[in-house]
C-alpha cells in the first residue's frame, strides 16, 4: 500500500451507498486516504434519504454529484469497493477488490437508511484500520 492509499467506492447509480461510504472515509481518515466514488449508470442526484441520514451524522453530502465510473478511476485506485449492487470494476493486477453486501437505500425513507449508513461507517472504520491507521507518536 502506498503512503497515501486510494479507495474507489462503486455502485450502479453512485447515489446512495457509494456516496455515504466516500463521505465516511473522507470524514474519518481525513487526508490520509484519497477517496473516489462512481457508478456505471449515475443518477441525476444523490438520494435525498442518504443526504438526510448523513446530515444527522454531521456530514453534508448535499452538494455531491453522482459520477460515471471510468477505467482511469479504477486504475488510479489501490482498493475498489463495490457496494453489493452488482456493479463490476475493470480488473487490474495489484488492486484489491472488495464487495460489501449492503441493502439498497433507493426508494426508502431516512429511517430505513440509518442502519445502512451505520453499517457503512463500521466497514469504513475497519478499512481505515487496515490501509491507513492513525500514525503513532
Amino acid at each position: 500500500m502506498p503512503d497515501k492509499p486510494s479507495v474507489l467506492f462503486v455502485c450502479v447509480h453512485n447515489a446512495g451507498r457509494s456516496q455515504m461510504a466516500a463521505a465516511w472515509l473522507t470524514h474519518l481518515a481525513g487526508d490520509r486516504v484519497e477517496v473516489r466514488s462512481a457508478g456505471s449508470a449515475p443518477a441525476d442526484q444523490v438520494n435525498p434519504a442518504a443526504v438526510e441520514a448523513m446530515r444527522e451524522a454531521g456530514i453534508d453530502i448535499s452538494t455531491e454529484i453522482p459520477k460515471v465510473l471510468t477505467v482511469d478511476a479504477v486504475e488510479e485506485s489501490d482498493v475498489c469497493v463495490t457496494m453489493g449492487c452488482g456493479d463490476t470494476c475493470p480488473a487490474f493486477p495489484g488492486k484489491r477488490y472488495l464487495d460489501w453486501a449492503l441493502d439498497d437505500p433507493a426508494g426508502r425513507g431516512v429511517a430505513a437508511v440509518r442502519p445502512i449508513r451505520d453499517e457503512i461507517r463500521k466497514r469504513v472504520e475497519d478499512l481505515i484500520a487496515e490501509i491507513a491507521p492513525e500514525p503513532t507518536a
